[in-house]
């Protein structure tokens, strides 16, 4: 590929010397002028190739162009030789109950282009500025990502198992070629005779299906999802094969493609061969008057601040740009994006990032210069709406972290669910919505968290910006006992209530992952009542719970119901003795016993 686009460089060099000596020998002098510009910028994407099909987002592109014109400097002839890369947008990883389904990236997930062009060129100088427009056509010699998204599904030991291949590219070539064509202006500014300065704006796309005998369009395939999948959600397996496919995709995969288009906007420096011939009156030497000294360089620090809360926030991705090259850092615990040092005098824009919001950007401009000191200092406002939670996995045994520990946040109110793996400093973070209610639990086989509750019901969000939560990972050995947080039952009775089935939803997953798993499962009541009421409302209760967890798929031989009644208090609360509601509440209880794993 890199001898193809050398070759066709040449080509494109020669024929510009051609068209050189055709003006020098019709025009008897050197009249056109010669003029190489470099240029870069953002690159938007457009059509199927930003939708559903492509999946491109805004990139950038930078490049040089190399335009002759012939006698009367307003037509021309031009070459354009640039790069174009586009990030795609991947895909959210799904967890169900029995699986998840997650995306395999072959190669880099970006488009990466190179575009070799030629054509005519039109200037119409305007005083110190010209606007040129210009139109091209060449080859675009074509990078595709390759990538597919599979349904896995865990097993009791051992990797999870990828069963089916639910959307995945298809290309013919992931290197390839296509037709492309190429327009837009260029309005630039003369700094001297020879250099100035531009911003120029272009659309580019390709034509036609081949090239050569390769396919030039983007191809992808998927099977069409029938509904959405939820955490509650069961693939039922059969040796290899899901059975139950056919419940949540269509049979038949479609296939779709796309061609390449862009907006592409940038900006540049161009240097002109030759002396600009401009009459001028002759002026007497100006008196040369004594100037203050100008300051060429400053350092730069940027400080990230919550709007709301006015408090530094960390993790922020911050972009200090110009004249198309940026400094980018992440924000640290007070705030602080990585200090520029020695920064040239000129205008410079800050760009900052987090959680896919962007904050309002702020300018630096050869008046900060001017000021005094030697530290430019500038704050920059992010504005969030949510909450933000900061977890922590910690064993329950002794509080030391737990990296590596997979996550899932659910808000009660939608039943939308979130997962995140904690990172090397068992650290998590969700973003959370106001008024809301949450659960986080731990996810993970040959673990067992509580189902905790989270709230933003009462938060003033100009007030507090974090909310903070330790969950407590225990393992699954056997004849471990753990108490089910958030069981509650209604009085008198033993039917399961929407707020205990979250809990016990919580223990669904847990049976799932870990098939092996044979549990006692049993309910407590305090002292209050008769002893032999309280043994059975505690047997119907703990029985409830079983019939709940088999309603849900999990095989009766693995859990066994007991109720204990007020045979195993906690505390000395026994018959006859006054206690408060809260001792009497830590006697009211469900257990959950690893009878063997």
């Amino acid at each position: 590929m890199k001898k193809l686009i050398f070759t066709w460089i040449m080509m494109l060099v020669a024929t510009l010397s051609w068209a050189q000596k055709l003006s020098d020998t019709l025009s008897g002098e050197r009249t056109g002028k010669l003029q190489i510009a470099a240029f870069g910028g953002l690159s938007m994407p457009m059509g199927a190739y930003k939708g559903d099909v492509g999946r491109a987002k805004n990139g950038y592109h930078a490049g040089i162009a190399i335009d002759k014109y012939f006698k009367g400097n307003n037509w021309g002839i031009g070459v354009d030789a640039r790069f174009l890369n586009h990030d795609i947008r991947k895909f959210d990883s799904v967890f169900f109950s029995n699986g998840y389904i997650a995306t395999d990236y072959v190669n880099h997930p970006s488009f990466q282009h190179i575009g070799v062009s030629i054509g005519p060129s039109y200037k119409a100088a305007l005083g110190k500025l010209d606007l040129e427009a210009f139109l091209r056509g060449g080859v675009l010699f074509q990078g595709f990502p390759e990538y597919t998204q599979s349904v896995f599904i865990n097993q009791a030991v051992g990797p999870a198992l990828n069963l089916f291949d639910n959307y995945y590219t298809n290309n013919p070539n992931r290197i390839t070629k296509a037709w492309m064509g190429l327009g837009g202006f260029r309005l630039s500014y003369h700094i001297d005779k020879n250099w100035g300065v531009f911003v120029q704006g272009d659309y580019l796309r390709t034509f036609g299906k081949n090239f050569g005998g390769d396919s030039s369009e983007f191809h992808v395939s998927g099977y069409q999802q029938k509904k959405a999948i939820t955490s509650a959600d069961v693939f039922t397996i059969k040796g290899d094969k899901i059975t139950n496919l056919s419940d949540f995709y269509e049979e038949v995969p479609v296939s779709q493609r796309t061609f390449v288009q862009a907006v592409n906007v940038a900006a540049g420096i161009r240097f002109t061969f030759g002396s600009k011939k401009r009459q001028a009156p002759v002026k007497a030497a100006p008196v040369k008057k004594a100037v203050a000294p100008v300051v060429s360089a400053k350092d730069i620090l940027v400080v990230v601040k919550d709007k709301q809360t006015g408090l530094a926030l960390s993790g922020v991705t911050v972009t200090i740009s110009r004249n198309g090259g940026d400094e980018v850092s992440v924000s640290n615990s007070n705030g602080e994006a990585e200090r520029i040092k020695s920064a040239q005098r000129g205008s410079y824009q800050i760009k900052a990032v987090k959680n896919g919001i962007a904050a309002i950007p702020v300018a630096i401009s050869d008046i900060d210069f001017d000021k005094s000191g030697a530290l430019i200092y500038k704050e920059i406002y992010h504005d969030d709406p949510r909450f933000t939670l900061i977890g922590e996995t910690i064993s329950a045994n002794n509080n030391a972290k737990l990296p590596g520990i997979s996550t899932v946040l659910t808000n009660t109110g939608t039943d939308k669910n979130m997962s995140q793996i904690s990172d090397g400093e068992a650290k998590f973070v969700y973003q959370l919505d106001q008024q809301s209610d949450y659960n986080v639990v731990a996810n993970q086989a040959g673990k067992f968290s509580q189902t905790e509750g989270v709230s933003t019901k009462g938060l003033d969000r100009s007030k507090t910006l974090y909310v903070t939560l330790k969950l407590g990972i225990n393992n699954l050995d056997a004849g471990a006992i753990f108490v089910l947080k958030n069981i509650h039952y209604d009085f008198d009775k033993s039917a399961i209530r929407p707020d205990a089935a979250r809990t016990l939803d919580n223990l669904l997953n847990i049976m799932i992952q870990n098939p092996t798993l044979r549990i006692e499962l049993s309910s407590h009541t305090d002292s209050r009542g008769k002893d032999q009421y309280n043994m059975t409302l505690s047997q119907n209760r703990a029985q409830a719970a079983v019939n709940y967890l088999v309603s849900k798929g999990v095989e009766r031989s693995r859990m066994e119901a007991q109720g204990y009644g007020e045979t195993r208090l906690l505390n000395n609360c026994g018959n006859g003795v006054e206690c408060s509601e809260e001792d009497h509440q830590k006697n009211r209880r469900t257990e959950i016993k690893v009878l063997k794993y």
